[in-house]
């Protein structure tokens, strides 16, 4: 199994903000956005990760996270998305990094406080999504499931919602997902939809769902940003990170003050 996340994108919702930095190494209270991500994959014990970022902050992305994890046996490639082309997109990019293999993509701005552990690790072939709880299912693209956790059908922000569940951003496919998006038609917005490669496998009868009961916030807009950043501190999420990413934070720190300490 390996990971990817997906870091691209313009951020215009959270501008100013993005105008100088991306939108997922902006700070949710105490580190960067893209920790969050990162901890959901490490801690599910996938070490091969892939990050999708924009061409503008490629070098930012570099300088943070270059060389942070390499002790540790974590391996970070980088690949550039020039454009944004939607979430499905993601497997085409990262075509040569899968090599045919599973894998779980996780938005960069998405903050969960689920551990996905044993969803991952018991993942076998097919496809699996998530699927939360929500009051404003209207805003979100939204699973029907049944009991045996086989979905039923999936819409994209749909008027008049089938179910109160929205789907958040954590898949998990097996290798065919790089051809199947290969053979997606962008949509009206000029998109290689997600909800379009999940229905492939819907298709088939091939994709579950299991159902997340932890916070999730999708950190795309000021307030939702500032949300999240609440709870991580109320919650201490940031305490009960894989082990190796607060390691890697105390010494990238510790390295970094002493650089700037040898140009006063």
């Amino acid at each position: 199994m390996k990971g990817i996340i997906l870091a691209g994108g313009t951020g215009t919702r959270l501008l100013p903000l993005t105008a100088i930095t991306s939108k997922q190494l902006l700070p949710v209270y105490d580190r960067p956005m893209i920790f969050y991500p990162l901890n959901t994959l490490l801690k599910a014990g996938i070490t091969d990760i892939l990050i999708i970022v924009s061409p503008e902050h490629s070098g930012s992305y570099l300088n943070l996270l270059g060389s942070m994890f390499r002790k540790f046996g974590v391996h970070l490639s980088f690949v550039v998305q020039k454009s944004p082309r939607g979430l499905a997109d993601a497997y085409i990019l990262a075509e040569d990094f899968l090599d045919g293999e599973p894998s779980t993509l996780v938005l960069g701005d998405n903050i969960f406080e689920e551990d996905f552990t044993e969803a991952i690790q018991s993942f076998q072939s097919g496809g699996r999504i998530f699927a939360k709880e929500v009051t404003d299912p209207e805003r979100f693209g939204v699973v029907e499931f049944g009991n045996d956790n086989k979905v039923l059908s999936i819409e994209e922000k749909p008027t008049e919602p089938k179910s109160q569940f929205a789907i958040p951003g954590v898949y998990i496919f097996d290798g065919r997902a790089i051809e199947v998006a290969k053979t997606l038609e962008p949509s009206a917005r000029g998109e290689l939809e997600i909800t379009d490669l999940q229905r492939f496998y819907l298709a088939s009868g091939e994709l579950d769902v299991r159902v997340i009961s932890g916070a999730w916030f999708d950190t795309g807009t000021h307030e939702s940003l500032y949300e999240a950043s609440a709870f991580v501190r109320e919650k201490k999420l940031g305490e009960v990170m894989h082990p190796m990413i607060n390691e890697a934070i105390i010494e990238f720190n510790a390295e970094y003050k002493k650089i700037v300490s040898l140009k006063k």
